[in-house]
């Protein structure tokens, strides 16, 4: 059986870049059971609630939802369990000295097959304020406005 090539997406987080400055990113494997998997070859996945944590040295991440696999028996899995994430020791040891700053989360920003794999792309966040958020609306729509006035010009 031939592996995939690239990335095949099956869940976005698109409120996380409008809620979160995203400061850095990292792709992670997870640990899945036979079910999850299916589900997600299937394409439903959510991750609106969800975020990661570091307990005892391992990045969990937690609230993300993967239904149930339709054609499950009793072995199927809890739809938002928390989930371990693989990481390198020494991205984890980044990641712990970085969120301890203040302010400071992981937040997944994307989930997808790579190579046949299932990986997250996982960002360490700063929440951003109100202010911040009406500053980029108002900054896109600036630049929708321009856009129109130069295509009306031609």
């Amino acid at each position: 059986m031939p592996r995939e090539k690239g990335r095949k997406f099956i869940a976005q987080n698109r409120r996380a870049r409008h809620d979160y400055h995203i400061d850095d990113t990292y792709e992670a494997g997870i640990v899945l059971t036979g079910t999850e998997v299916k589900s997600l070859r299937a394409g439903r996945a959510s991750l609106v609630d969800g975020f990661a944590h570091i307990k005892r040295g391992e990045v969990w991440l937690e609230n993300v939802h993967i239904p149930e696999y339709a054609h499950g028996t009793w072995t199927n899995h809890a739809a938002r369990r928390p989930r371990k994430l693989l990481l390198h020791r020494e991205e984890i040891a980044k990641l712990v000295a970085k969120t301890r700053e203040t302010g400071r989360t992981l937040v997944p920003l994307s989930l997808y097959f790579s190579e046949g794999k299932a990986k997250v792309e996982l960002a360490l966040a700063r929440g951003k304020r109100q202010y911040d958020k009406r500053q980029d609306i108002a900054a896109r729509e600036a630049q929708r406005d321009m856009e129109r006035a130069l295509r009306r010009r031609r």
